[in-house]
């Protein structure tokens, strides 16, 4: 992204005593001399590729415990974690969240982990997202 500079006439004074003037250029021109204003240009950054954390429905783990994990380590309102996991029950997997990487990876790590706690199956896995 380049950034417009405004023409006019800017001023330097050096610790020798030497006024210097000299007028801003457009961002595309070469500068003539030491102190002219140039744009920087920033480069692109690109975002993160996104991974999808999924929830396996098993016979074992009891709803509520499922939507106790929804809750807790996704951050979802009760009302949205009720419906990801009838999601989960009806259509055997379900999408927890939608984050890069190492969250990702950290989320079904923690949620693995707390489900091994509480004597519970609840299988957490990843995938990219389309």
């Amino acid at each position: 992204m380049l950034c417009r500079i405004p023409r006019r006439e800017v001023r330097w004074v050096f610790r020798s005593g030497v006024k210097q003037t000299a007028v801003a250029k457009k961002p595309n021109s070469e500068p003539a001399r030491r102190g002219d204003l140039e744009t920087l240009e920033r480069p692109k950054v690109e975002r993160p590729p996104l991974y999808e954390v999924l929830l396996h429905n098993d016979d074992y783990t009891t709803q509520e415990f499922v939507v106790y994990v929804l809750e807790r380590f996704f951050h979802h309102d009760a009302e949205t974690a009720r419906l990801i996991m009838l999601h989960v029950h009806t259509k055997g997997l379900g999408v927890a969240g939608v984050f890069p990487l190492d969250i990702a990876e950290t989320k079904v790590h923690r949620v693995t982990e707390f489900a091994r706690e509480h004597d519970m199956p609840l299988r957490c896995s990843l995938r990219k997202q389309p």
